[in-house]
């Protein structure tokens, strides 16, 4: 029994070593650098042995995707249980999400497809993708007063908030930004303006 616990735990290990050797290569040269080679060299495997893990380049960024998606929704959750009041959440939650996109830069672009190629429909299909949309939508629906989480003001009010935070985090991403002070004080404008508008 005890050498079946070692084998898993070893496997295990080879899987977690693939994963940050690649996330090692994608910081070092960007997404488009990846490669079954590459992430074997690193590791000192043959490239075979990697395929036993992923079955390609793609399943590999699904499974970096799939794990920052369980970061930033950690991350959410932390912000949200910081404060008591929606509105506090939502600020919050929101300056908390920007800070994970620039703190897990490689991360984001490989989540969102910024300057990757990105495979929207697998990645679209991980049921941790729904997380942040599901901790937002709560929380505004507390603020707005509305039990149906699944209508139209919800979604509308969250597609609202995240185009602007994800367009001005893709903005600075591509290096067409401005200063950090001026992003924090358009952001903070941005988000706060929108929860305004809630109760109206």
């Amino acid at each position: 029994m005890a050498s079946k616990d070692r084998i898993l735990r070893l496997k295990e290990e080879t899987r977690c070593n693939i994963l940050d050797a690649a996330l090692q290569i994608v910081k070092e040269e960007g997404w488009q650098a990846l490669s079954m080679r590459k992430i074997a060299d690193v590791i000192e495997y043959t490239a075979p042995i990697i395929y036993e893990y992923f079955s390609n380049k793609d399943a590999i960024l699904l499974e970096l995707t799939r794990q920052g998606y369980l970061k930033l929704a950690k991350e959410l959750t932390e912000a949200r249980d910081r404060h008591r009041l929606p509105a506090k959440q939502l600020e919050d939650m929101w300056l908390s999400y920007w800070n994970f996109a620039f703190a897990n830069k490689e991360l984001y672009q490989g989540m969102f497809g910024v300057t990757t190629n990105c495979s929207c429909d697998l990645v679209n299909g991980l049921p941790e993708a729904d997380i942040p949309y599901e901790l937002f939508s709560e929380v505004i629906g507390e603020y707005m007063n509305i039990e149906d989480l699944e209508g139209d003001v919800i979604c509308t009010k969250y597609y609202t908030f995240w185009s602007v935070v994800h367009g001005l985090v893709s903005i600075n991403l591509l290096s067409r930004g401005s200063s950090d002070e001026i992003n924090r004080i358009v952001l903070k404008d941005a988000i706060s303006g929108i929860i305004r508008t809630m109760t109206e």
